[in-house]
């Protein structure tokens, strides 16, 4: 499988949670793209993007389970956090929810849209290790007061790699009347989606991680009521349009100025060629994925004397699992320029406590993870 990725054969990569990796395949199809914007910007930009755009969403939208009119495409999952937290207003006494698993890049926007209208951050402490996933559930709806205005829930947590049972959550603080918005940066082809289903306020996503689209791809799903108040970041001639065959949404998002837009356009082939790597199509890569990280999981808990951290449930291409204390920069660097091998050493809750995160993609294979547990085995003792 490695064949159709350019990842450098030297690396154990087990870090494709972080960036993701494109196939070569997809990377060439960027180019033909950006190749065809060149040849006649004008044209391409005045009088093909619009329709290329919604060919894109209609493929991406049919991937999560969504109505493509609900979707639009941000640079990454942190922006579409900015997005919602830029257009939802917060006054004094108000409070905004978040787990202590959140991705810190994610807890800062929070922080700010805090500071800035005076509203407080109320933090659910989610137990890891976990031993179900009512745990995460309870934790979350018992910091959610009256006073709580929106609730930032990951649908996987970047350090712990736990899926939380985002759906019922969702429906519990939505039964309060206190909107969700879903942070679903891993969960875009690592895990089956129907945000129909989900129901939240706010999903979004990146296509840039397991999708394998090229970096810069990723989603803001916007339920139909919640749409009238959001705008994009940046404003530009959708303000001003005099359309009225498109949403404002539409109109507003789809244009937010001169740009690249090739990586959104990519979702459909980032798709399309991942699926083709497996027989089963995209269900057997996340099923594949899937047992391979419970075996890399398995791998490290016996080399390391530790149980699994949480149920095989609650994973899914991801996995965490505790480390000894200490410097969690350290550690990464050694592994990757002594040992070959390229993985994240995780800081979490707070140093010096600290998590190995791998991730299992179609080009990784048992024997890396191995080599990974001697490597830390090694090191260990060496300490």
């Amino acid at each position: 499988m490695r064949r159709h990725w350019t990842l450098d054969p030297a690396v154990a990569f087990l870090n494709h949670g972080s960036f993701g990796a494109c196939p070569a395949e997809v990377l060439e199809a960027q180019q033909r793209l950006r190749a065809r914007i060149e040849r006649e910007p004008v044209r391409f930009f005045s009088r093909e993007l619009e329709a290329l755009l919604a060919e894109a969403r209609a493929a991406l939208a049919a991937f999560v389970g969504a109505d493509a009119e609900d979707l639009a495409f941000v640079a990454n999952a942190t922006t579409g956090v900015a997005t919602v937290l830029a257009a939802r207003a917060f006054g004094p006494g108000d409070q905004i929810l978040v787990t202590d698993h959140a991705y810190q890049a994610c807890r800062n926007a929070v922080d700010r849209a805090a500071a800035r209208s005076g509203a407080r951050v109320v933090v659910a402490r989610v137990p890891f290790p976990i031993a179900n996933e009512a745990e995460a559930q309870d934790a979350v709806l018992a910091a959610a007061t009256s006073r709580t205005r929106l609730a930032l829930v990951d649908h996987v947590a970047s350090p712990t790699a736990l899926v939380f049972p985002i759906a019922p959550i969702v429906r519990a603080l939505d039964a309060r009347g206190i909107d969700v918005l879903v942070d679903g940066a891993h969960a875009p082809g690592m895990l089956p989606l129907d945000l129909r289903a989900i129901g939240a306020a706010y999903y979004t996503g990146n296509a840039h991680k397991w999708l394998c689209a090229p970096k810069g791809a990723a989603f803001l799903h916007v339920r139909r009521d919640r749409q009238g108040g959001l705008r994009p970041l940046v404003t530009s001639h959708g303000a001003s349009s005099t359309r009225t065959d498109r949403s404002r949404f539409r109109l507003e998002f789809d244009w937010t100025g001169t740009d690249d837009p090739t990586a959104w356009l990519c979702v459909p082939e980032a798709i399309r060629v991942v699926a083709a790597l497996a027989p089963g199509g995209f269900v057997e890569v996340m099923t594949r994925n899937h047992a391979l990280a419970l075996t890399a999981r398995a791998t490290l808990c016996r080399a390391l004397g530790v149980p699994p951290p949480c149920p095989d449930a609650m994973i899914g291409s991801i996995a965490a699992v505790p480390l000894r204390d200490g410097d969690a920069d350290s550690l990464r660097d050694a592994l990757l320029f002594d040992h070959g091998i390229e993985v994240p050493i995780v800081p979490w809750p707070a140093p010096p406590r600290r998590l190995v995160r791998i991730s299992a993609q179609l080009y990784n294979e048992p024997e890396e993870y191995q080599r990974l547990a001697g490597a830390l085995s090694r090191l260990r003792a060496g300490a």
